[in-house]
């Protein structure tokens, strides 16, 4: 559900950037006062397991299309809301500047539709609201699957909006509208059934840690080292391995687009700050679409074939790891400054 910048005019573009950076600044304030440096190993590794996890796209069965797991309910419930969005901004930077994956001047939209509602809108309402202090593996699986397919509805709406409110593609609501929402329907499932899996793994492995979350998720323990761990082996081997053989179909949103206009794919204009930004991607980005410059894309490769998306997997989730590892030794550092 990466938006492209195609889909967007200057003013809703920049206007979301606006709200993103916002966000940020908002939960920056609230990590700073309330976080320690023993958030940094939580937020790195758990941005470099999300990096890793939205490069395995998933096929849709009957549709042509793929989906990827968003991730920002997972780190929602392990992080907190403002920690689980500035992992999910530090992810999405890193996905747009070095593999032009998500337009610059839609990275705001995208911070948006994939971070602020799983975090501030799902996890508080419905996940932290319904779970209950000791919930079980069914529980877990119902509220985590609820949860997720809502989190999806809504960024899917989003994004139907915005595009529909920047009036540069000849996109209509309601026709867009009808193939976003159930094709998301069927991502948000697996990304409910995927986030159960884990919740339910910890739950059972490290009983503390969920009710620890639920009521101090900016204060995670020293019980996490052992799940951080797993967490980044299972990133490598997603990242480095896996990623080879995800599906190379469109994800649900490029699917959509084309489903609405019969396969045409809607083009930015060619002048102004569409033209600027693309410009400065293209000199960003080193692994273009998580290929080689100048090679071909793996979305248009057979599966398993080429080391750029294991390069790709691994480079991404170092950078993904370190830009979210510093960022509470950043926000610490400068409240401790007299």
């Amino acid at each position: 559900m990466h938006m492209a910048d195609a889909l967007l005019s200057p003013t809703v573009g920049c206007t979301m950037w606006g709200i993103s950076a916002t966000a940020i600044v908002y939960c920056s304030k609230k990590l700073r006062a309330a976080a320690s440096d023993s958030m940094a190993p939580l937020m790195g590794v758990l941005g470099a397991f999300i990096f890793a996890a939205q490069m395995i796209n998933f096929t849709i069965p009957m549709t042509g299309s793929s989906g990827h797991l968003g991730g920002g309910l997972l780190l929602a419930i392990l992080l907190g809301p403002e920690a689980a969005f500035l992992t999910i901004a530090s992810v999405l930077v890193i996905q747009a500047f070095f593999f032009a994956d998500g337009g610059l001047l839609a990275l705001g939209c995208n911070m948006f539709n994939l971070g602020f509602f799983p975090a501030f809108i799902v996890y508080p309402l419905i996940y932290r609201k319904y779970i209950g202090q000791a919930p079980s593996p069914a529980r877990i699986s119902t509220i985590s699957l609820l949860s997720a397919i809502i989190g999806l509805q809504l960024g899917a709406a989003a994004v139907v909006v915005e595009t529909v409110a920047s009036g540069i593609t000849a996109l209509p609501f309601t026709a867009f509208a009808v193939v976003m929402q159930p094709i998301h329907l069927a991502i948000g499932i697996v990304e409910g059934v995927v986030t159960a899996s884990i919740i339910t793994f910890i739950a059972q492995a490290r009983p503390e840690i969920i009710r620890s979350s639920l009521t101090s998720p900016q204060k995670p323990g020293r019980s996490l080292r052992p799940l951080l761990l797993s967490l980044l082996v299972v990133a490598l081997l997603a990242g480095g391995v896996v990623s080879r053989f995800a599906s190379r179909l469109p994800d649900g949103l490029e699917w959509s687009v084309a489903t609405v206009t019969g396969g045409q794919e809607p083009a930015a204009p060619g002048h102004g700050v569409h033209t600027t930004l693309a410009t400065l991607q293209q000199k960003c980005a080193i692994l273009p679409d998580y290929s080689f410059k100048g090679g071909t894309s793996p979305r248009t490769i057979g599966s398993g074939s080429g080391s750029a998306p294991s390069i790709s997997g691994l480079a991404g989730g170092a950078a993904a790891l370190l830009l979210s590892f510093s960022l509470p030794f950043l926000l610490t550092r400068r409240k401790r400054q007299p």
